[in-house]
């Protein structure tokens, strides 16, 4: 009966959280464009003309085309080109991809690793709790942005140590928010019928308190992916995330930065906006559910 219980909540919170950005018109717009992001991420480097990091079909006579020029070879370039040559619609959609996927690895392995930490100090309470928390409050107060450069300065460029950055950063506010959560249901008669029934405090912790704290984990998840998309590309531009042989949109819009004033503003401004309606998109549908989950803020919208 407890884990019927705890699996109807789960989708009763999933449910509520899907029918509430349904009702909202502008959330509504923000979670198709999400997902017409993703799918292109998935699947439009194989539909776009050309992979801008394959040094054999890039020409450097076709470098720094306005939106709409031809190239040497009759090509038309909707967005024009780079400074390397490389047709803007294609390199924007690789480096899509990659800032999509860095910051949605980093957002859930950062949920994981928090939810479970923070299940753990609630459930166990006494000293591992006093410690856990002392390390999340010493990760909270430190500014996050420079905490991720610290490490990357350590560790060095590429993917998986920008998405360790990231995780690194983020876990201890998915911790905090479950530990808050668990600590309200733990009491409750659903986990001490558990306990009676011998159930092991594993099955306790992820069959029956996690179902019940989803609410806080489902809006921060999804807001900090939006953040760990910024900061990536925050330090892509400075030159400390990823190597400039891999496509992010914060590297492309570095390439251009230089050249901005000059007149060949689509080399930064392009990728520029395609990451404002990536983040902006993923904040919106955060915002809403956050209305929709948060009791409080339910009452009065």
């Amino acid at each position: 009966m407890a884990a019927f219980s705890s699996a109807s909540d789960a989708d009763g919170v999933l449910a509520r959280a899907a029918a509430g950005v349904l009702r909202s018109p502008k959330a509504t717009v923000a979670a198709v464009a999400c997902v017409l992001l993703l799918v292109t991420a998935v699947v439009g480097p194989s539909l776009v003309p050309q992979d801008p990091y394959d040094l054999n079909v890039l020409d450097i006579m076709d470098a720094k085309l306005p939106p709409g020029g031809e190239g040497m070879d009759g090509t038309v370039f909707r967005l024009g080109t780079d400074g390397q040559g490389r047709d803007m619609l294609s390199a924007m959609v690789y480096g899509l991809r990659t800032s999509l996927f860095v910051g949605v690895l980093a957002g859930v392995v950062a949920l994981v690793v928090g939810t479970v930490l923070g299940l753990v100090a609630a459930f166990a309470g006494g000293r591992i709790d006093s410690v856990i928390m002392r390390i999340v409050d010493l990760m909270l107060g430190l500014p996050t942005l420079l905490v991720a450069l610290m490490l990357l300065a350590l560790l060095g460029q590429g993917v998986w140590k920008v998405v360790l950055a990231l995780v690194l950063v983020q876990w201890a506010m998915f911790a905090r928010a479950v530990r808050g959560a668990a600590l309200v249901e733990k009491n409750k008669d659903y986990v001490e019928a558990a306990r009676m029934l011998g159930f092991s405090r594993p099955r306790i912790l992820f069959g029956h308190l996690l179902p019940n704290c989803l609410s806080p984990l489902i809006v921060i998840g999804t807001l900090q992916v939006a953040n760990a998309i910024s900061a990536e590309a925050t330090l892509s531009f400075l030159g400390i995330g990823l190597p400039i042989t891999q496509p992010s949109l914060g590297l492309l819009i570095a390439n251009g930065y230089t050249v901005l004033l000059s007149g060949q503003y689509w080399i930064s401004v392009y990728p520029g906006l395609l990451l404002l309606l990536v983040v902006f998109s993923i904040n919106i549908v955060g915002d809403r559910l956050r209305e929709v989950l948060n009791p409080r803020l339910a009452e009065r919208s």
